[in-house]
C-alpha cells in the first residue's frame, strides 16, 4: 500500500508531498510549528475561556515583575522569560499562553536542529510528528512553570554540547557552558543533564581528544562565568532555593523505591503515544534496531549515553538520598530517545506513513481544539476547579471595586492566598503587587507595620480555614480595617457558573497615600523589604 501510494498519491495527499518537499527548502519545519503554535494557543484560549491562568503561571509573571539573580523558591530564568515576553505583549491569557506555545515551538524547532545533523527530509519531520503526540509540548507545556522553561533550554544545551563534541569548537564549547548554566537558573534538576553530559563525554569513545583539547575547560569556565552572579546571590541571601529543593528530600528508602516506579512508569506512558505511532511505521524492520545500534553514528551514540545518564542519575540519586522524582521533572528530556531511534534507521520512511502521521497529529489538534476545548470550559464554567481559577478574574475586580470605593487611590499591595493574590496582581486594573514574602508562604505572619501603613489587601476562599483565621487574626491588630465578604460566580457566554465566597480584609492607607509604584525593580523592592 505504501509503495503504490508513493508511486501514484491520492489527490489530497500531494498537497502534503508538496510540503514534504520544503522540509530541506527550509520552510517545512518553520510552516509546521507556526500551525503547531496557532492551533495549540487557540486550543488554550478556548478550553480556558472564562478561567483564569493556573496558578503556577501567575506565580512565574509575579516573580518575573522585578529582575534578580535569584527567587526565594526557583531559579530566575522563568521569571526573567516572562518579565522580556510581558514587556512586549499584554498583560492577558492569551498573552501568556501564546509565550507557552512559543517556548515548546523554540524546542522542537532545536530539536529539528540536531536532527537535521544526521537524517534528512522525512526522518526529521517524522521526529517532529512523534514529539507533537506527546502530551508534553502542549498540556506539560501551557503550565509554564520551573519545569516547562525547560523544555527549549535542554535541546539548546545538548545541541551546544553535540557541536562542542564533535567539532571541538572554542566558539560551542562556549556556548555549551552558557546554555547548561541557563538550565541551572531554570531549574537545579538540570544539574542531572550537566552530569549526564559529562558521563557521556568519558564514555565515549572519542573521549581522549575531547579532553586533551581546550574545549570541556572552555564550557566550565563559561558557565561558571555565567552562573556566577547566581552563586553570589544564594551566598548572600541565604541559599533559600536550596531549602525550597532540599524540602523534597529525605523520604524512607521504601518511599524512594515507590517514587523511582512511577517515575520510570510515568515515562514510560507519556512516550506510549509516539512508541505506538513508531511501531506501525517501522513494523517488521524493529527486529534491526539492535544491529542498527551497534551501526549507530558516532554523534546518535553520544545522545544515547546522554539521554541514559538523565534517567539513571535520578534514580541512583533518589534512592541515595531518598528524594521525590516525579516524572514531569524529566519530561524535557524525551526527546532524546525519539531522536537516536528514528536516526538511526537504515532504511527511507515511505511518504505514506509521513504522511498519514501528519494527518494523525493534526487530526487529533483540531479535534481538541473544535471539540475537547468548548466540552472542557463549560464543563468548568459550571464545576469549577480545585484552585478556583475560574473565579480569579471577579474576585479580583470585585476587591478592586471595593478598595477604590473605600480609598479613592489604587490598590499597591496584596497578599493571602497565595493562587488569589497572584491572580489579583494579574487582574486588577491596579496592578497591586504581592507583598507576602515567599520565604513565609508556609507560616502565616503578621504584616509589618510599614505594609499596613501603606494600604494592604488581602483575600481567601471562605472555605480555606488557615487563610481565613490569619486575616480575622491579623484585623485584630490593625485599627479602621473592613473584612468584607462577597460571592463571585463564573460566567461563560452569559452563562452563570459555579459560586463561591471571597473573604477579604482592607486596610486602608494610615498616612499620606504613597504613589502607586511602577514596574521597576527598585520601587518593587522597596516594598519586599517592607513586608519582611
Amino acid at each position: 500500500m505504501a509503495v503504490r501510494s508513493d508511486a501514484d498519491p491520492a489527490r489530497w495527499r500531494r498537497r502534503f508531498i508538496v510540503w514534504l518537499d520544503g522540509i530541506e527548502k527550509g520552510w517545512g519545519v518553520p510552516l509546521l510549528l507556526a500551525c503547531f503554535v496557532a492551533v495549540w494557543t487557540t486550543y488554550l484560549a478556548i478550553a480556558y475561556w472564562g478561567s483564569g491562568l493556573h496558578p503556577d503561571v501567575l506565580e512565574t509573571w509575579t516573580l518575573g515583575r522585578w529582575l534578580e539573580w535569584g527567587y526565594p523558591k526557583h531559579p530566575p530564568l522563568m521569571g526573567w522569560i516572562a518579565r522580556g515576553w510581558t514587556s512586549l505583549f499584554p498583560l492577558t491569557d492569551w498573552s501568556l499562553q501564546l509565550m507557552a506555545m512559543v517556548n515548546a515551538a523554540v524546542a522542537l524547532w532545536v530539536i529539528d536542529r540536531i536532527a537535521a545533523r544526521f537524517v534528512a527530509g522525512e526522518k526529521r519531520v517524522v521526529i517532529q510528528l512523534l514529539l507533537m503526540l506527546l502530551p508534553v509540548y502542549q498540556f506539560h507545556a501551557q503550565r509554564f512553570n520551573a519545569n516547562s522553561v525547560l523544555l527549549a533550554i535542554w535541546p539548546i544545551a545538548t545541541y551546544c554540547f553535540l557541536r562542542s563534541f564533535e567539532e571541538r569548537s572554542l566558539r560551542w564549547a562556549a556556548a555549551t557552558g552558557v546554555s547548561t548554566a541557563l538550565a541551572m537558573l531554570g531549574k537545579y534538576y538540570s544539574v542531572f543533564l550537566i552530569a549526564s553530559l559529562a558521563l557521556a563525554a568519558l564514555l565515549h569513545p572519542a573521549r581522549r581528544r575531547y579532553f586533551l583539547s581546550p574545549v570541556p575547560w572552555v564550557s566550565a569556565a563559561a558557565g561558571l562565568a555565567t552562573l556566577s552572579p547566581h552563586l553570589h546571590w544564594l551566598a548572600t541571601t541565604g541559599a533559600e532555593p536550596f531549602n525550597h529543593a532540599l524540602a523534597h528530600a529525605r523520604a524512607s528508602f521504601l518511599i524512594a523505591i515507590t517514587e523511582v516506579y512511577f517515575f520510570l512508569t510515568g515515562l514510560a506512558a507519556a512516550l506510549a503515544s509516539s512508541a505506538v505511532a513508531w511501531l506501525f511505521i517501522a513494523g517488521y524492520r524493529l527486529k534491526r534496531l539492535p544491529e542498527q545500534f551497534r551501526n549507530m553514528d558516532s554523534g546518535l551514540w553520544l545522545l544515547v549515553l546522554v539521554s541514559c545518564g538523565t534517567i539513571a542519575l535520578p534514580v541512583v540519586t533518589s534512592l541515595a538520598i531518598g528524594t521525590d522524582l516525579p516524572s514531569l521533572w524529566a519530561l524535557q528530556g524525551l526527546f532524546l530517545f525519539v531522536l537516536p531511534v528514528v536516526c538511526c534507521t537504515d532504511y527511507a520512511i515511505s511518504r505514506f506513513h509521513t504522511v498519514n502521521l501528519a494527518v494523525l497529529a493534526g487530526s487529533i489538534a483540531l479535534i481538541a481544539t473544535v471539540v475537547a476545548a468548548p466540552v472542557h470550559a463549560l464543563y468548568r464554567n459550571a464545576n469549577g476547579y480545585e484552585e478556583g481559577r475560574n473565579l480569579y478574574r471577579p474576585a479580583a475586580l470585585e476587591l478592586t471595586r471595593r478598595w477604590r470605593a473605600m480609598t479613592g487611590t489604587p490598590l499597591q499591595a496584596v497578599s493571602g492566598d497565595d493562587a488569589l493574590a497572584f491572580a489579583t496582581a494579574f487582574y486588577s486594573p491596579d496592578h497591586p503587587y504581592y507583598v507576602r514574602p515567599f520565604a513565609y508562604q508556609h507560616s502565616w505572619k503578621i504584616p509589618r507595620k510599614t505594609i499596613l501603613e501603606r494600604g494592604w489587601a488581602a483575600l481567601c476562599f471562605a472555605d480555606q480555614l488557615e487563610c481565613v483565621a490569619w486575616l480575622r487574626d491579623t484585623a485584630q491588630h490593625v485599627e479602621d480595617s473592613v473584612q468584607p465578604s462577597f460571592e463571585v460566580q463564573a460566567e461563560l457566554l452569559g452563562r452563570p457558573g459555579v459560586k463561591r465566597t471571597i473573604i477579604a480584609l482592607l486596610v486602608p492607607p494610615q498616612a499620606e497615600p504613597v504613589p502607586a509604584p511602577s514596574n521597576s525593580s527598585e520601587n518593587f523592592s522597596a516594598i519586599r523589604r517592607s513586608a519582611k
